[in-house]
């Protein structure tokens, strides 16, 4: 098993990891009866095609003995309604300027991210943007 997931009441649950016993809580957002404290289940789903973009450029990165470090991704969830669903995920990805790569090098790292395994498991209605601010 992956995780195990228990519902505390009021909308939020509690997610652990089972190999590292790692927590998560998620809340249902204010506009959709929740308090919003914490990621919502579809914030989750967003943010988790960043993490998987991050971490697959940072295997290439390491590959190629480039330091990624201080590398920040800003992610925009953008929900649909009839039914409420996740229309389209932002991702805008925000280089240190101490970082100088070649053309050669930001392509295989884009070409990482884009193939990333979250990013081929969404559904094609939903729509990926994805910026690379170099």
């Amino acid at each position: 098993m992956t995780s195990r997931i228990v519902y505390n009441g009021e909308l939020r649950t509690t997610a652990t990891h089972l190999q590292s016993n790692t927590p998560i809580e998620t809340d249902a957002p204010v506009d959709n009866q929740g308090k919003g404290e914490r990621f919502s289940p579809t914030d989750l789903l967003a943010t988790s095609l960043g993490s998987c973009m991050m971490t697959l450029m940072g295997i290439k990165a390491r590959d190629m003995n480039i330091d990624l470090t201080g590398v920040t991704i800003d992610i925009q969830k953008h929900m649909k309604a009839d039914p409420r669903r996740v229309g389209g995920v932002e991702v805008t990805f925000h280089f240190p300027a101490t970082l100088a790569l070649d053309e050669k090098q930001k392509t295989i790292l884009q070409n990482a991210a884009l193939t990333c395994p979250v990013a081929k498991s969404i559904h094609p209605d939903i729509e990926q943007k994805v910026v690379f601010n170099w």
